[in-house]
């Protein structure tokens, strides 16, 4: 029987503070390897963002627009149905992006992990992850950086599914005539992002 199984087999008193009491179990859950994804909200200017870990990296931010039923399946089937939410092991990455939020942050360096994304799919988001803060890229710029350039339509797309927004820069990639394209976030969240870095988009 592991530590946190002894946890749970009693009740925890009527004075304890759950807060703490769910903060220790799932510190213990984490340090016995029987969780694959931690979550936590983060307050961001444009809403509670979702982000969510693994041991490897981050694997999805979420917009409050999503589902969180259909994120949390997602991720069940794709990556692995033992989620729990422990935003200390979510610290890292919710405590850049209130920093690019506050303009201190030009350069996330959380490490990512891939696993929602395959293909050419990966290789537009890895070279989408390269552009710079305060810069734009276009649609077919990242189909020719991914091997492929007359797939700048299989660009957007792969950019529409990003798992990972913001610190995977989509926003940054734009149509080659300078139109905004779309944003699994909504057009509005796309200018205020660019705002932000000092573009004035289109």
């Amino acid at each position: 029987m592991t530590d946190l199984e002894r946890d749970l087999a009693g009740l925890p008193s009527p004075t304890l503070d759950m807060d703490r009491f769910a903060a220790g179990l799932a510190a213990r859950a984490t340090a016995d390897a029987l969780v694959d994804i931690a979550y936590a909200p983060v307050d961001s200017p444009m809403g509670e963002l979702t982000v969510f870990v693994t041991p490897r990296g981050l694997v999805r931010l979420s917009y409050p627009n999503e589902s969180m039923a259909a994120t949390f399946d997602e991720l069940t089937e794709r990556v692995s149905p033992r989620i729990l939410r422990n935003p200390a092991a979510t610290d890292g990455v919710r405590r850049e992006l209130d920093s690019y939020f506050d303009g201190r942050l030009h350069s996330f360096t959380a490490a990512i992990d891939w696993s929602l994304v395959h293909g050419f799919a990966r290789g537009v988001l890895a070279a989408t992850a390269r552009v710079p803060w305060g810069s734009v890229t276009t649609y077919r710029d990242m189909a020719t950086e991914a091997g492929s350039p007359r797939a700048a339509r299989a660009a957007g797309n792969a950019l529409g599914s990003n798992p990972i927004p913001i610190v995977v820069p989509c926003h940054r990639v734009l149509h080659a005539d300078g139109g905004l394209g779309g944003y699994s976030g909504g057009l509005d969240r796309k200018r205020f992002l660019l705002r932000l870095e000092g573009v004035s988009p289109g």
